[in-house]
């Protein structure tokens, strides 16, 4: 596939804010990882950039495009303007709640994302993906997402030999009530997943499946998504160990991947792969039973914890890659 002038001037823009702006932010996050500050604004605002390259990079070069939603892509990009000078906030003046004000941003942006996004008109919401369709085929795989992540939960504990945790979890009220607010949690920081899945499965996800073919596009694709992570990991999930967390990112983007491209071929539905994520990540206090997003920062890992981890995630999402939507 050759790119026409304009493919080449988009993608170079996107390039520039998805991955430029995130490792430069790379420089005051590591000051504050170094300086002992809580730096979680950071990936927070991270999360917004691939989808603000789109937007800047069609706001520049297709800007006399009738059906361009020109009110929900500029809200997006102050929001996400917002976020970034919260996060150098963090840094630069410490002594700030900045955490409260970047979820005072992330909720107020996505109330008002949603207002700019539903009163576009639906051809403007068409041309630029962000209409849902296929609800049957949504669904299914929203279902089936949460059936795999739950099985590979407990496969962990099982390997672990702390399989009685399950009950324990399972058991416990917390976990139902944070279960239950997933849904309208959603709905208020909606924002910063539409940012990665947007960038990446909405973007760049067609633009090298047609250069690589479908199969291989993913997978680059896997591989491009976990080194965006890579500030994320020497200072914010595992700063002692960063390099290990790096290693791990890519199993986790290369094989998350592959199940989040092949909901997003079966329904040609970008809010799939955006549930999906929102899910992936929320999920995570509640089957742990910390009930805390605090247990992702932090982190040590042992080389030998990556083992199990590509196992059980090959198995369960790598499989995905024998599915009919992968046939050329």
């Amino acid at each position: 596939m050759k790119l026409s002038q304009i493919e080449k001037k988009q993608l170079g823009i996107y390039v520039l804010i998805a991955y430029g702006i995130t490792f430069l932010m790379g420089l005051p996050m590591g000051l504050g990882c170094d300086r002992g500050l809580d730096v979680s604004v950071f990936p927070n605002a991270q999360m917004l950039y691939p989808a603000a390259g789109v937007m800047l990079a069609y706001l520049i070069t297709e800007k006399g495009k009738a059906e361009l939603p020109k009110r929900f892509f500029v809200t997006y990009l102050a929001v996400t303007v917002l976020m970034l000078a919260s996060a150098v906030g963090s840094v630069f003046l410490p002594d700030i709640a900045w955490m409260a004000v970047c979820n005072l941003i992330l909720v107020g942006g996505s109330v008002l994302a949603w207002i700019m996004l539903l009163t576009e008109k639906k051809e403007k919401r068409i041309a630029y993906g962000l209409k849902g369709k296929d609800i049957k085929a949504s669904v299914f795989c929203v279902l089936l997402f949460i059936g795999l992540y739950l099985l590979r939960a407990i496969l962990s504990y099982a390997v672990s030999g702390q399989i009685s945790a399950v009950g324990e979890i399972a058991g416990n009220p917390m976990t139902w009530i944070m279960a239950g607010s997933l849904i309208i949690n959603f709905f208020l920081v909606f924002i910063a997943f539409f940012g990665e899945e947007y960038g990446w499965r909405y973007y760049l996800q067609p633009l090298l499946q047609s250069r690589f073919g479908k199969r291989w596009g993913v997978i680059l694709l896997g591989v491009a998504w976990g080194l965006w992570h890579l500030p994320v990991n020497f200072f914010y999930y595992s700063p002692g160990t960063g390099l290990i967390s790096a290693v791990g990112q890519q199993i986790t983007c290369i094989t998350l991947g592959i199940f989040f491209a092949y909901a997003y071929m079966k329904t040609e539905n970008i809010w799939v792969p955006v549930v999906l994520h929102f899910l992936n990540n929320n999920l995570v206090p509640i089957i742990t039973g910390t009930y805390s997003a605090d247990i992702i920062q932090g982190q040590t890992m042992n080389w030998t914890d990556l083992i199990p981890m590509l196992v059980v995630n090959g198995i369960l999402f790598g499989g995905f890659l024998a599915a009919k939507e992968y046939r050329e």
